[in-house]
């Protein structure tokens, strides 16, 4: 399944969440922490200003973002199993350089 994000939207797959803590402590998938990491998968055109031109996105696809915990509407893949944040470009908080 291929996505295309409209306007200002951005696709990301969100990364896992650790499986144990720092001590070695296996966590139960209730105790987990949602990561507020993901990769950029793909970005719409832009956002369509007054005057009818766009201004481009400052993310681009490959880009390892931050973003707040409540981000996005999730959707889950039914071909790979993972977690499909759909968000605008405003909730991502920074871009890491790794």
């Amino acid at each position: 399944m291929n996505i295309r994000p409209l306007g200002d939207r951005i696709v990301v797959r969100r990364f896992e969440a650790e499986e144990k803590t720092a001590g070695g402590i296996l966590l139960p998938d209730t105790a987990k922490n949602k990561p507020q990491r993901g990769k950029v998968l793909a970005v719409g055109p832009g956002r369509l200003l007054k005057d009818g031109t766009r201004r481009p996105l400052q993310v681009k696809e490959g880009d390892t973002v931050l973003f707040t915990t409540w981000a996005g509407d999730e959707f889950r893949s039914h071909e790979r199993k993972d977690n499909i944040l759909l968000m605008r470009e405003e909730d991502v908080l920074a871009v890491l350089d790794e």
